[in-house]
């Protein structure tokens, strides 16, 4: 099966309608321990590609910023402090447990003034033209059905002179880091979900769609022609494991 009414759930092809749900199980099942697992799995690295990308985003004072797929609000809560009290955060996440720890975390921080919640699908955004100066998506493409619809969503209601920034596990630069990436990712990685989250079977998900995801240059050429972002720069990190995204509407 690979006609239009499939698609791929990791490495298995699934009916299309049915890949939101599936992916919504895997979270449902890991949000309580996500957090946990992204400094275990990533050894802490994870803070410094995200560390990276708010710097990439050029956030000012009053600005309005989308974080899709935002999850437990890593990066919401950082941007909210760059975008002071005259700005604003939407968090958005279509899994509502994820987004139920974000809000958790918003409340602790007191930012329910510059933080608020939405749960919505990236693919139909529910927010007016033009209505944002930036847009995130931290590891969250890859599990989006319909990436190329996605994006055109996303590029819609960002405003002109507004930029998107994707950060994604990507492919390996160097051929001998992939040998070790690939025996890390199906050797390693389920078995530590196994162990903290209780969860083998997301975590070897997780392996399968990043394999499954595009490389740097198809995403990159996705983001210009089927978008239609006017510029689109790449940002290796980790030698090509995560790479950002950086997409430009003029």
């Amino acid at each position: 099966m690979n006609d239009q009414t499939t698609t791929h759930f990791g490495f298995s092809q699934v009916n299309s309608a049915e890949k939101a749900g599936k992916v919504a199980q895997v979270f449902d099942s890991v949000a309580s321990k996500y957090d946990i697992m992204n400094d275990v799995m990533s050894l802490g690295i994870h803070h410094l590609w995200k560390k990276f990308t708010i710097e990439m985003c050029g956030l000012r004072a009053g600005h309005k910023v989308l974080d899709l797929a935002g999850g437990t609000g890593d990066l919401a809560l950082k941007q909210a402090q760059l975008v002071g009290d005259s700005g604003h955060v939407v968090l958005a996440d279509i899994n509502a447990s994820m987004l139920r720890e974000g809000r958790d975390r918003v409340l602790n921080k007191g930012l329910v003034n510059r933080i608020s919640t939405c749960q919505c699908n990236a693919e139909i955004l529910p927010f007016d033209d033009n209505s944002f100066d930036c847009i995130t998506i931290a590891f969250g493409l890859r599990n989006v059905t319909d990436k190329a619809k996605a994006l055109q969503s996303m590029r819609r209601v960002l405003k002109p002179g507004g930029r998107l920034c994707v950060l994604e596990f990507s492919k390996p630069l160097y051929q001998p880091l992939e040998k070790v990436y690939d025996f890390y990712s199906f050797k390693i990685l389920p078995k530590l979900g196994e162990i903290i989250a209780k969860d083998r079977a997301s975590y070897q998900y997780l392996a399968e769609s990043i394999r499954m995801h595009p490389d740097q240059e198809t995403l990159k050429q996705m983001m210009l022609t089927e978008a239609e972002f006017d510029e689109v720069e790449v940002f290796n990190m980790s030698g090509g494991i995560v790479a950002l995204h950086r997409a430009f509407k003029y």
